[in-house]
Order: C-alpha cells, then sequence, then structure tokens
C-alpha cells in the first residue's frame, strides 16, 4: 500500500506533559542557538488534553526551568496548596487525621499548585504551536517504522476508515501516513502500545525490576460553596482497601466550587472478586469524604492505569533512532504521588540529548548515548533514587507498617538510606484464587453519591467509530471462558473501571463479550490480565474519552 510520507528531525508520540516538554524545549533549543529543528507531535485523542487524566497536585519546578514567566503567560495554575490533610480510614465510618509531623516529607505540598492537567497539557500545545511543533491531534500512532538494521525511523499512523472486518470501507478509507525521523521519542503515557513493544524488542529492562502499575478512579464535583476550601489537599490510606489490596485515596478541592475526587488502586491486589470501580464508589460515602460530596454534583469520570514502580523499575531509556519518556519510562514519584513534572524533566532532558546530537550533524539511527547521562546527572535521577523503596515498602509490609518505614526514610534518611529493596513479582502474577478469595458484596448505587459504570462511561464522553476492528486483543481467544472464568471468575469483569468485559450466556453457551465503545483507554486490563492474553492498541484517531478538565 502507498503511504504518504513526511520527513521531521524529531517525532514525538502523545500530547501528555512529557511529549510537549519535549517539543518545546527542542525548538527553544533550536532559537538560541540559530538554528532549524523540524519537531512534529501526534495525539490519538481528539484534541491534545483528551485523554489527560491526573490528580492532580502538580509541582512546578519542571515548569518553572520550561518556562520561567509561566505566570506571565497565562498557565492555568490558579489554586496553590493551602494545607494537607492526611487520614488513615480505619473502617467504613471511622477515620484517624495523622498528626502532621508524622506525614512523610514527601507527601508535604507547599508550593504546589492544584490543577486541570489536561488544561495545563491544552496550554503547553499552544506554547509549543507559537514556538513552531506542528501538532497533529486525532492521529492515533499505530506502528513503529522500524528498518532492517532494527533502526527506528519513525512511526505510521493508523488507517482511517477501516472496517470491523479489517477490511477498508469504501468511499471512506484514507491509509496512515508515514512520519519519519532521525530521533522518535516515545511518551504515550503508562503502559503505551508501542513503548511496550519496544521494551521487549529492545530487551529494554533486562536489568530493572518488574514495573507496577495501579489504576487511579476519578470524578470532578461541584459542591456546596460553603463546603468548598480552595487548596486543601486530602490523602488517604486504608479502608476501603486492606495490605492484601492496597492502596489510597484522594481529594482536592479545585476552583470554581469544584473538588476532584480518586481512589487508586495498586493492580499488585490478590482478591479476583475486587472492582476498583465499585470501591471508589464505596469509599464515596465514608462520612470523611461524604461531608463533602453530599449535596453536590457528579459532573465528570475517568480511569486511567499510572506507573508506580519508580527508580528500580526504569527500564534503558534508548534504542537505535529514539527514547522512552515520561510515563512510557516510568518516571512517576509515586513517593509523592506525582509524575507530571518528572515526566516533563524527562521529556526536557531527552529533548536537549537530541538537539545536541542534531546540531552536531547527526543523521540519526543512533542511541541518544547523552540522554541516561544528562538523566543521572539531574535532579530527576536524584528525585526518584531517594523515593526507590517507597512502593515496595507498602506491598510487603501495607500502609501501617511500610508508611512507618516510610516515614523513617523520608524523614530520617531523607532518602538516603543505605539499602535498597525490591518487588520482583509482576502486577499480573498476584491473584490467588477465586475459590480461595472471599467475595466482596458491592452496595448498590444510590446515584447520589455512588453510581454504576454506564452512566460514569457517559460522563467521560467516550466515543469510538462504531464500525472498526475491536483495539483489545486476544491472544487466544478461548483462555477468558476455559481458564480464567473457572480460576479467577474472569477478574476482566471487575477490574475493567468502564464495562468492556462481560461473560455473558449459561452453562456451555457462555462467552466472553468486549464492548470496545465503552474503552476510556485505561490500559488495566492490558496490565492486569492472569494470562497476559489481552493487548491493548490503539484505535482509529480520535477514539477513546473526551475530557474537559481532568
Amino acid at each position: 500500500m502507498e503511504r504518504d510520507v513526511m520527513e521531521y528531525d524529531v517525532v514525538i508520540v502523545g500530547g501528555g506533559p512529557a511529549g510537549l516538554a519535549a517539543a518545546c524545549r527542542l525548538k527553544q533549543k533550536a532559537a538560541e542557538t540559530g538554528k532549524e529543528i523540524s519537531v512534529c507531535l501526534v495525539e490519538k485523542g481528539s484534541e491534545i488534553g483528551a485523554h489527560i487524566l491526573s490528580g492532580a497536585v502538580f509541582e512546578p519546578r519542571a515548569l518553572t526551568e520550561l518556562f520561567p514567566d509561566w505566570k506571565e503567560k497565562g498557565a492555568p495554575l490558579n489554586v496553590p496548596v493551602i494545607g494537607d490533610d492526611v487520614y488513615f480510614f480505619l473502617s467504613e465510618t471511622s477515620a484517624v487525621k495523622m498528626p502532621n509531623l508524622f506525614v512523610p516529607a514527601t507527601m508535604h505540598n507547599e508550593g504546589n499548585y492544584i490543577i486541570s492537567l489536561g488544561n495545563l497539557c491544552r496550554w503547553l500545545g499552544q506554547q509549543a504551536e507559537a514556538l513552531g511543533v506542528e501538532i497533529y491531534p486525532g492521529f492515533a500512532a499505530q506502528e513503529v517504522l522500524i528498518d532492517d538494521q532494527n533502526i527506528v525511523r519513525g512511526i505510521q499512523v493508523g488507517d482511517m476508515g477501516i472496517g470491523h472486518d479489517g477490511t477498508p470501507r469504501e468511499g471512506d478509507f484514507t491509509p496512515g501516513m508515514e512520519l519519519r525521523a532521525k530521533y522518535t521519542l516515545f511518551a504515550e503515557g503508562c503502559r503505551g502500545h508501542l513503548g511496550k513493544r519496544l521494551i521487549e524488542r529492545y530487551n529494554l529492562a533486562e536489568k530493572a525490576d518488574p514495573q507496577h502499575y495501579a489504576i487511579g478512579l476519578k470524578e470532578i464535583w461541584t459542591i456546596d460553596p460553603a463546603k468548598h476550601k480552595p487548596g486543601l489537599v486530602v490523602h488517604g490510606a486504608g479502608w476501603p482497601l486492606n495490605n492484601a489490596n492496597p492502596g489510597g485515596s484522594f481529594l482536592y478541592h479545585f476552583e470554581d466550587n469544584q473538588v476532584l475526587v480518586g481512589l487508586i488502586v495498586d493492580l499488585s491486589y490478590s482478591n479476583p472478586h475486587l472492582s476498583p470501580f465499585d470501591e471508589f464508589q464505596r469509599f464515596k460515602h465514608h462520612p470523611t469524604i461524604k461531608q463533602y460530596l453530599e449535596g453536590g454534583t457528579r459532573i465528570s469520570y475517568g480511569a486511567r492505569a499510572i506507573c508506580k514502580g519508580g527508580f528500580n523499575s526504569l527500564p534503558k531509556s534508548i534504542f537505535p533512532g529514539g527514547a522512552l519518556i515520561g510515563c512510557d519510562l516510568g518516571t512517576m514519584n509515586f513517593a509523592k504521588i506525582k509524575g507530571s513534572h518528572t515526566a516533563m524533566k524527562s521529556g526536557m532532558i531527552a529533548a536537549e540529548a537530541a538537539a545536541e546530537a542534531l546540531f552536531a550533524g547527526s543523521e540519526g539511527g543512533d542511541e541518544l548515548a547523552a540522554f541516561p547521562v544528562k538523566f543521572k546527572e539531574s535532579w530527576l535521577w536524584q528525585e526518584l533514587y531517594e523515593s526507590r523503596n517507597f512502593g515496595v515498602w507498602l506491598h510487603k509490609f501495607g500502609a501501617i507498617v511500610g508508611g512507618g518505614i516510610n516515614y523513617i526514610e523520608q524523614n530520617w534518611f531523607r532518602g538516603k538510606a543505605p539499602w535498597t529493596v525490591h518487588d520482583l513479582k509482576p502486577d499480573h502474577l498476584t491473584l490467588k484464587k477465586a475459590s480461595e478469595s472471599p467475595k466482596i458484596a458491592y452496595p448498590k448505587p444510590d446515584g447520589k453519591l455512588s453510581f454504576d459504570k454506564l452512566s460514569s462511561v457517559f460522563i467521560s464522553s467516550t466515543n469510538h467509530a462504531e464500525d472498526q476492528p475491536v483495539h483489545l486483543k486476544l491472544t487466544d481467544p478461548s483462555i477468558p471462558i476455559a481458564k480464567n472464568l473457572p480460576l479467577y471468575d474472569e477478574p476482566a469483569q471487575r477490574y475493567c473501571p468502564a464495562g468492556v468485559y462481560e461473560v455473558v450466556g449459561e452453562g456451555d453457551a457462555k462467552r466472553f463479550q468486549i464492548n470496545a465503545q465503552n474503552c476510556v483507554h485505561c490500559k488495566t486490563c492490558d496490565i492486569k490480565d492472569p494470562a497476559q492474553n489481552i493487548t491493548w492498541v490503539a484505535p482509529e484517531g480520535s477514539g477513546g474519552p473526551n475530557y474537559a478538565n481532568m
């Protein structure tokens, strides 16, 4: 098939904080030296920010390095943090507020801001375009272009107008372009489908611990102005989760009488009957949270997996012709529950390495050896190193004992403890058999504080063209019913936060149904399926959620 070809110095895959920061930094370096660097960024969402979801309490360190005048330029950082409340939830009705003295140093948020990361990315997109970056939203990078010398030469954008049966729709088919580059930076976010392939092909994770993940579920509520405390940050651990099924919670008081509420469930959980979505819904009934939400209106919902393995799980970042940045690389600092500033910094470092190579006359195709060197010399490496044990202690000992050890490491040793601990069990191998696990009876949603999956997906504005191939691929279609159902009561029915997977029918007529139209692109299925039988690939461009300000 003949495809249109466009050539650039650098192609960036993904319009999140890492990709946009890299794009801006490349153009800044070009301007500083009076040289040209052609930069193209593709984003699978319908617009920049459409697929962005984060808490988010934002540390502005990297943004200040990228744009020292961000305030004058109107960056949407409007709500400075005024206080941190940290709770341990003991039961469905009780909680203990931790004294500030015993809160780990990494959880203090002085100088940070409560933001919409989607809106910050939209602003970064505007800055990138003003600097001369070509941005193409609605175009999903579907394939990596790799030549016969095993060098990455760019990406191919997905075809448009492919029918459900995999054949081109008559009069509606447009072949995807090839975007060729001297260097390609992959910034797809957590569990990027191309990044996953690159890690496997180039054996990038050979010397790293397995990556660990969580699913973050979030809602935006408009609440009674009398209850609104702009800038208040509320974090929690404990109920409704526990040591075998760990995680944490947040409630941030944003602007315009809005609060951002969410639950983060570690995908190392062991009970296959657990439903992260339903845990989130019942969490909102806890009095500590209910006091703010009661009488309010839920206006948005979404979910996204996050990388939380941190320093120990970082793969090699470079390969011939390109690099992984941001959450494609795994730069989130879970000890801070923050990954946006680290993603931005990783993109900026990679951009500087690429710019230096191009200015030196490189035609690309080599490994950007300066990237890992600059990475190790940066505050990013130091920050991730100092938090390297955080998630491991929580996995091994739970929120109370593990949290206590983390307090000692962060507040007494300042992250410089003379030991490193490891968690070598991948998240998809942690499930116990359904027959050995207690069933969980979730209360029926009341339509006031708690809701069902389909009404939640509706307010995420998720949409996919129906006549297209299913983008959730089963390596072996028999596994869900033949193996996962008898062993684990097919957990995809519950770990998916959007009702994509169902077991329908009775007896020998049971079958596994995939409602791909509902998919919010969280990637949890690709991560947690115990047989690693589900592969998430990018659907037709512009498909998926359309988050307004998540």
